[in-house]
């Protein structure tokens, strides 16, 4: 196994609007840093998950179709050369929280799928401000990082 490149930038992602936008900021500072550039999405089970459902659910293929895709809504047919993908088992904050001790830096979206809106931090960008062991940077959703239409 290779071993983990501690100057790589981890960006987590849920296929938001808000993690295409960190996704495709990320991608911007690992080239400037000339960085390795890992995207990283999560899946887990929850407690109140029926095992009816269970049994038909697959939440990894789940977890690496959302990866998929936002990687191509964030680069389309051109994504980073020194692009990692990775699909963890795990609740979100908790990975990249744990992740985020081998790493020069990571980046979330301000708003996932979940939660409350009008919040400006969902709840996995506040628990990684709060307890990440790297630098953390939160990407809001702009013109300049997203596509309007796909941010409606």
């Amino acid at each position: 196994m290779d071993s983990i490149d501690s100057n790589r930038i981890i960006v987590g992602v849920d296929g938001s609007a808000s993690s295409v936008a960190a996704l495709r900021y990320a991608a911007r500072l690992a080239d400037v840093l000339d960085a390795p550039l890992e995207v990283v999405t999560t899946w887990y089970y929850s407690s109140i998950t029926g095992a009816e459902l269970v049994i038909e659910w697959t939440p990894e293929i789940v977890a690496d179709d959302t990866l998929a895709k936002t990687i191509d809504r964030a680069f389309s047919d051109a994504p980073p050369t020194r692009l990692i993908r990775t699909v963890a088992g795990g609740t979100p904050a908790a990975t990249l929280i744990e992740m985020s001790k081998s790493c020069q830096m990571l980046v979330v979206g301000n708003r996932g799928h979940g939660g409350f809106v009008g919040l400006l931090l969902g709840s996995v960008s506040a628990a990684c401000v709060r307890h990440a062991h790297s630098p953390v940077l939160v990407v809001r959703p702009c013109d300049l990082y997203t596509n309007t239409e796909e941010a409606s």
